[in-house]
């Protein structure tokens, strides 16, 4: 009888291992595998409790910095160079009133489900179908994330898609603000926005997490956008208070694309904001005035946003200290209410402290921000990673980040000008 026992167990793993060779079984098989040893790392080591600590070389003079960035005047700061085309300011005209709703058409609606972490190319792909292009979300991911997995496709690189794969332009602004919105969407342009939103992670918690989605209407009236939102649903509606706080978690960032022979609307619409630089420096006076009247996990987004204009501004000692005052109250908080996977999508804090001479803390910082991910695709981390550690004499470490980083995001032309650095070939 054991001899049959064994006989049969001998077949039925047999079995499954053939079965396995079958893409259709095999793919589900691994993902539910691969959930759960990300439910099990998360449960043993729950990332909120990961926390980053500064060590400031800057330590004496934080106070008075921080007293000197919440004043109300307007912040000096040197010229930035600008990084994203854009149409060029002209002298805005008296805006005229709006209508009180608005609902633009023509935006097919594009879901990021059945694909690892599609929100980014689903919501581009959707912006685009609204001046008429016929691709489809697999035609913007491969392109903007071709390592399957990566966390986090950031404005710029969605900015970059336009110009390169498409006819039409592109500007990505910070600072934004509700009648901003409204304005664009009534000079027919839609806008996709980057905000923050909470919903149930692997191990059905709330978490936090970045998001985009796609504004095409609203009203004064309900005091509501209509969103197109590759998580949740077409025609997603989203109160203005709402919207407003979660978009304040991203520096009030936005992203319009627009046809070349619409760049005198779009620049007259924007108003100031046609310029990068001040739309750096109204956003940074935002963020200052935000972190005196806000408080908990609000007053953490103003101090980071403050640090997020202030590195795009090249004030790199400035950033550092806000950076370093969101970091200090991010630790401060309770844990449940700690957007710990922000440094997934905003790396600032890199720029702030790598360019103020702070490698060890660029070091922590991205030592922190990797261990707290079960899966650590986060390119951009690792390459920061790398930099600190090729100009703190580590070649070594620096090269096994390098490596890393060019398989999470095959191409990445940061890596790859530091892996030529380094003598490294991809």
């Amino acid at each position: 009888m054991s001899m049959i026992l064994l006989g049969l167990l001998t077949l039925s793993l047999v079995a499954v291992a053939a079965a396995l060779w079958i893409p259709a079984i095999r793919e589900p098989v691994f993902f539910q595998i691969n959930e759960l040893r990300v439910k099990v790392q998360y449960a043993l080591n729950p990332p909120e409790e990961a926390v980053f600590v500064p060590e400031s070389e800057l330590a004496t003079i934080v106070h008075a910095t921080m007293q000197a960035q919440v004043t109300p005047s307007p912040t000096i700061a040197p010229s930035p160079t600008a990084t994203v085309p854009g149409p060029t300011p002209t002298v805005t005209p008296t805006p005229t009133p709006l209508p009180a709703a608005i609902s633009l058409t023509g935006v097919r609606y594009i879901d990021q489900h059945g694909l690892w972490n599609y929100c980014a190319p689903s919501t581009l792909a959707m912006a685009l179908t609204y001046w008429g292009w016929q691709g489809e979300r697999t035609d913007v991911g491969p392109v903007v994330k071709p390592f399957d997995k990566d966390k986090n496709v950031m404005p710029y690189e969605l900015a970059d898609y336009v110009h390169t794969n498409t006819q039409f332009k592109a500007v990505v602004r910070v600072g934004g603000n509700l009648e901003l919105l409204k304005r664009l969407v009534a000079e027919q342009f839609v806008v996709l926005i980057e905000k923050g939103i909470w919903i149930k992670d692997y191990n059905g918690k709330l978490g936090w997490v970045g998001h985009y989605a796609v504004i095409t209407g609203y009203d004064d009236a309900k005091r509501e956008f209509t969103t197109q939102d590759a998580y949740f649903s077409a025609d997603y509606i989203v109160s203005y208070d709402d919207l407003f706080t979660q978009w304040r978690d991203f520096n009030y960032t936005y992203l319009v694309i627009y046809p070349e022979n619409l760049a005198t609307r779009l620049n007259q619409t924007l108003g100031t904001a046609a310029d990068e630089a001040a739309s750096y420096r109204t956003a940074a006076q935002i963020a200052a005035d935000e972190a005196i009247r806000l408080t908990g996990v609000q007053q953490f987004y103003a101090w980071f946003n403050r640090g997020s204009s202030l590195v795009n501004l090249l004030d790199y000692t400035g950033a550092a200290a806000a950076y370093d005052q969101a970091f200090s109250l991010l630790a401060a908080l309770p844990q449940d209410e700690r957007p710990w996977r922000m440094m997934w999508y905003q790396t600032g804090p890199y720029f702030a402290y790598y360019f103020s001479g702070r490698y060890e803390d660029v070091i922590s910082l991205a030592d922190t921000t990797i261990k707290s991910a079960a899966e650590p695709y986060l390119e951009e981390s690792f390459v920061w990673r790398a930099r600190a550690k090729m100009l703190l004499g580590d070649t070594a470490g620096a090269t096994a980040d390098v490596q890393k980083s060019l398989e999470y995001h095959p191409g990445f032309g940061p890596s790859l000008d530091l892996a030529a650095q380094l003598g490294i070939q991809p």
